[in-house]
C-alpha cells in the first residue's frame, strides 16, 4: 500500500504554514512549532484546550535512505530521500488536522472527540499517553473500571 503524499513536492515549511493557516481559519488562537532531534512539534490552543501533536520524523541514518538495492547511496541522494520522507509526514499531518477540524465544523464530531488523544493535561502529559496503559490493563485483566468512583458495593 502506498503512503499518502509519498511523492509530494510540497516542502515541509509549506505544510507547516498550511497547518497554521488552517488552525487560524478554524479558530485557534495560539500556535507553537518546533523540532528537537527526530521529533517535530505542533501545538495550538483552541476552544479552551491545548492540543499537541508530536510528529516522529525519519532518522537520517536509516538504511532506507542511505542504501538502495544496489548498495550505498551518495550522501546528497540519501538526503533527498530523507527530505521526501519528511515532506510526506508533514503533508499527512496537515491532512489529519484539516480533516478533524472539518469534521467538527460540519457537526460530524465534536472537538474533544477528534483531538482527545492530543489534548494536553494540566501536568503536560497527553490524554492518549495517560490513557493507553489503562486501556491495556483493562483488556489484559478483563476488568472494567467502575462507572462511578468510590467504594464498590
Amino acid at each position: 500500500m502506498s503512503k499518502f503524499a509519498a511523492g509530494t513536492s510540497v516542502s515541509s515549511e509549506q505544510s507547516r504554514a498550511e497547518i497554521q493557516r488552517t488552525l487560524r481559519r478554524y479558530g485557534a488562537d495560539g500556535f507553537v512549532f518546533g523540532e528537537q532531534d527526530d521529533t517535530a512539534l505542533v501545538a495550538f490552543r483552541m476552544r479552551g484546550r491545548q492540543v499537541r501533536f508530536l510528529l516522529q520524523m525519519p532518522n537520517r541514518r536509516d538504511l532506507a535512505f542511505t542504501y538502495s538495492s544496489r548498495g550505498p547511496r551518495a550522501p546528497h541522494v540519501a538526503e533527498e530521500h530523507w527530505e521526501q520522507a519528511c515532506r510526506q509526514r508533514w503533508r499527512a499531518l496537515a491532512l489529519v488536522i484539516k480533516a478533524k477540524l472539518e469534521a467538527v465544523s460540519a457537526g460530524i464530531s465534536v472537538f474533544e472527540d477528534e483531538f482527545l488523544a492530543n489534548i494536553v493535561l494540566p501536568d503536560g502529559q497527553l490524554v492518549g499517553a495517560w490513557l493507553r496503559p489503562q486501556i491495556e490493563a483493562s483488556y489484559n485483566s478483563g476488568a472494567m473500571p467502575p462507572l462511578l468512583p468510590g467504594p464498590s458495593a
